[in-house]
């Protein structure tokens, strides 16, 4: 029987994954499938595992990136310090390890996309697992970065702060919240747009549209942007070699 893939979380009609790792499969002769698992809630994921004996191993996406981490037996180092697991491998004991491939995968996408230069500080957009791997590689640059939720909290903004905010003082915007995402994609974060200009750079993680909304008027305005498209490949092709680990 074909080892069995997949993806878990909770919308997941966008998902790129299951193509990705389909073509791949079929490309390199690998006797494997790849699907999706949408789940209401993380209480459902042992019921998920105990269904499905072959699977060997999930990428995770929104919104249990952290959620999942009570339901593993260990996390990598890196995991653990970012505290968000994307991509658990099944180990031929049974037990669970979870890994953060997006650490892989954004970091090499931004370096690319930075082409050397380093940002004197940026401000990162959302406060799920996502932006904690965003924040983990930026103190591996040495770039200080705020972050900016919808909730008020020490050492964060909240939208409405960010008009009283001079946004120069933030060359690197990166959007790690799902707004924008298909099919919502006349949504965008709440920023001021009147003060993003073609000193900035805005990374927009999403991958579908290849353009958000966000980027589009960004760019309009003279900013460089990028979409999460080469992040989400990397860090796939990274979590197949985890999964493929001796």
């Amino acid at each position: 029987m074909s080892l069995l893939y997949g993806l878990i979380g909770k919308k997941l009609g966008h998902s790129f994954s299951r193509r990705h790792f389909s073509e791949k499969f079929a490309r390199e002769g690998t006797d494997a499938r790849y699907e999706l698992f949408e789940l209401e809630t993380i209480a459902q994921f042992p019921a998920l595992l105990a269904a499905q004996p072959d699977l060997r191993g999930l990428n995770v996406t929104i919104p249990y990136k952290t959620q999942v981490i009570p339901f593993l037996d260990r996390c990598s180092a890196e995991a653990a310090a970012v505290g968000a697991v994307n991509t658990i491998r099944r180990e031929q004991d049974g037990s669970l390890s979870g890994h953060n491939t997006d650490v892989y995968g954004f970091r090499i996408s931004l370096e690319q996309f930075l082409a050397g230069e380093k940002p004197a500080a940026a401000l990162v957009l959302g406060s799920g697992g996502a932006a904690k791997a965003v924040f983990y590689v930026l103190d591996q640059l040495g770039i200080p970065a705020k972050g900016v939720s919808r909730a008020a909290a020490e050492g964060v903004f909240t939208y409405e702060s960010l008009r009283h905010t001079d946004l120069t003082q933030y060359p690197l915007i990166i959007n790690t919240t799902p707004l924008g995402m298909y099919p919502d994609v006349e949504a965008r974060p709440d920023l001021p747009m009147e003060q993003i200009g073609p000193a900035q750079r805005m990374f927009d993680l999403i991958y579908n549209p290849a353009e958000t909304l966000l980027m589009r008027e960004a760019r309009e305005k003279g900013a460089r942007v990028q979409n999460g498209l080469d992040m989400l490949i990397l860090q796939a092709e990274r979590a197949w070699e985890i999964w493929n680990q001796e």
